[in-house]
């Protein structure tokens, strides 16, 4: 018998798309109330807030993305590829 595995991801890991909905809303929040103070009118501001929202979203996954894994990711990596036999095709 193989040993078990810890299917559940660490706090950090479930965490993690937390904090970039954090970090995106706001920036998104420090934008449209600088919209706010500089237009005084709402529909705009909304506009703003929500365009810069997903700005942020998409700036923060493709740097996500870019991030080199460092050895204990890798370490997972491995020992995930050892245990489910290679890659899926």
């Amino acid at each position: 018998m193989s040993a078990p595995r810890n299917t559940q991801p660490s706090r950090k890991d479930r965490m993690r798309p937390l904090e970039y909905l954090l970090i995106g809303g706001g920036i998104s929040v420090f934008s449209g109330l600088i919209t706010l103070m500089v237009t005084r009118d709402i529909e705009i501001t909304a506009i703003v807030t929500g365009i810069i929202f997903i700005l942020s979203m998409m700036t923060l996954a493709l740097l996500a993305l870019a991030m080199k894994p460092d050895s204990a990711e890798l370490d997972d990596i491995d020992a995930q590829n050892k245990q489910g036999g290679g890659a899926p095709h």
